[in-house]
């Protein structure tokens, strides 16, 4: 049984949910997000929240419903607040910047690298090399990152790469000198 699937989706001041034809819209102040949702779902408001329901109580549907309460959460808070990620650059000479949409990495590779943002998605870059990129959208954030990140990943000798700003990369000790 799926308890994240009961819990209500609270709906704050402005945000605007419909719902029709297995498609959701949430509008808000930061713009508007939709999403097909599975036909065997449907969502219901009451006061000032929302509720994931279903049709039947077998295993796969119950899944379903904490994944789309999940998602439709995720829709709700983006359109509120946005979501924030931050990825540090470490290395000597590494260094990023942001034309328009475009972000340029200098990561020890010959060229600088070029990475066209995705649309819905702002990225800015302050003094200690730290990316910050900002969206609505949870998942296009994420993947977003994690393209950025596997461009150079961290290596564990040194620690040169582009991680998470939580990230912790446990280091190897590297080869000891002559006995």
């Amino acid at each position: 049984m799926s308890r994240i699937g009961n819990k209500p989706i609270p709906l704050p001041k402005g945000i605007k949910v419909e719902f029709a034809d297995s498609r959701v819209r949430v509008t808000g102040p930061k713009g508007t997000l939709e999403r097909e949702i599975r036909p065997e779902l449907s969502l219901a408001q009451d006061n000032a929240n929302l509720l994931v329901i279903t049709e039947n109580n077998d295993k796969k549907t119950m899944a379903l419903k904490g994944m789309t309460r999940s998602l439709v959460n995720n829709m709700v808070v983006g359109v509120d607040k946005g979501f924030l990620l931050r990825l540090a650059i470490e290395g000597v000479g590494y260094k990023a910047e942001v034309d328009r949409s475009t972000l340029k990495l200098s990561v020890g590779y010959s060229n600088q690298v070029l990475f066209d943002l995705p649309a819905g998605v702002t990225a800015s870059v302050d003094k200690t090399n730290t990316i910050t990129l900002e969206a609505i959208d949870k998942e296009l954030l994420g993947m977003t990152a994690a393209t950025i990140r596997a461009i150079r990943k961290p290596e564990p000798y040194k620690g040169k790469g582009i991680r998470y700003e939580f990230e912790h990369i446990v280091r190897k000790v590297g080869k000891s000198g002559s006995k």
